[in-house]
């Protein structure tokens, strides 16, 4: 992951100073979901990776919200944003930002669709805020301080049988990668209670942390779906990793309680 960090990031933040990020990303996200709910009429799509992947005009409405009122209130922090917004970080701090997470959801007008919001220092992620208005789901965790879901303090599920686990999975917009990604689900469904595709990366790290979902796997996330979902599970008593234990990355997301993070990696790094 890109830290576009400035002098003097290594340091870890105050409590203090999580506790005012996270009161400004909590009310940024709640004005972002606020634009979100009202939906237009008709979207402008703009087409990204590939034909399947796309982004509206609420998308870049909501990144342009948020990034605006980051840099109003601390104008030396950097950016690191979905849409394309990047500014370099003379504070220290870098927001990574999913201005709208799950935009198909979005456009199709299913639920679970979000706005994440992360700040980081050199240190790793220090803060993180998921909004998903459309079910009434606020997260929030900052490092070493717990996760919460409305205020309230969550914990993963563990332990949990892999035969009684409900897993939370996405595909790629690759296209090509998709059969290679099918394979894996055909080997995983008879193994586990079910399979589940959410269709928000940073909501389904959150259902982890939540309880809703035991685990969660994805290849190919970004910086940005991961960030604020990622600390909200870990606060939450999860491991989130990538393949044999490492980082967490683009490569693989892995997120569950300890016991079946430990069955699920053996299964997915055959």
């Amino acid at each position: 992951m890109s830290e576009n960090l400035g002098a003097g990031a290594g340091m870890e933040l105050s409590s203090e100073e999580k506790k005012a990020i996270l009161d400004l990303a909590v009310g940024i996200a709640k004005e972002a979901g606020a634009l979100l709910s009202t939906r237009p009429e008709n979207f402008d799509l703009e087409t990204k990776s590939s034909a399947i992947d796309f982004a509206t005009q609420m998308d870049k409405a909501s990144e342009e919200l948020i990034v605006s009122k980051i840099l109003t209130a601390r104008p030396g922090d950097g950016i690191i944003a979905e849409e394309g917004s990047a500014t370099t970080s003379t504070s220290g701090v870098t927001w990574v930002i999913d201005p709208l997470d799950g935009t198909v959801n979005y456009f199709y007008g299913i639920v679970g669709w979000n706005v994440s919001i992360a700040a980081k220092t050199a240190a790793g992620v220090q803060v993180g805020v998921v909004y998903a208005p459309s079910i009434d789901s606020l997260w929030t965790a900052t490092k070493d301080g717990g996760a919460f879901l409305n205020g309230k303090p969550i914990r993963c599920n563990d332990p949990v049988e892999l035969n009684r686990a409900l897993i939370g999975t996405g595909f790629s917009y690759d296209v090509a990668k998709r059969v290679s990604q099918a394979e894996l689900v055909s080997e995983l469904l008879p193994q586990v209670r079910d399979i589940r595709r959410i269709g928000a990366g940073a909501a389904d790290l959150c259902l982890v942390a939540t309880g809703r979902l035991d685990a969660f796997y994805e290849f190919g996330l970004n910086e940005w779906d991961l960030a604020a979902g990622g600390l909200v599970a870990t606060e939450a008593g999860a491991l989130v990793t990538g393949f044999a234990g490492v980082p967490a990355g683009k490569e693989m997301v892995i997120a569950a309680g300890p016991g079946l993070h430990e069955k699920l990696l053996k299964i997915i790094t055959k």
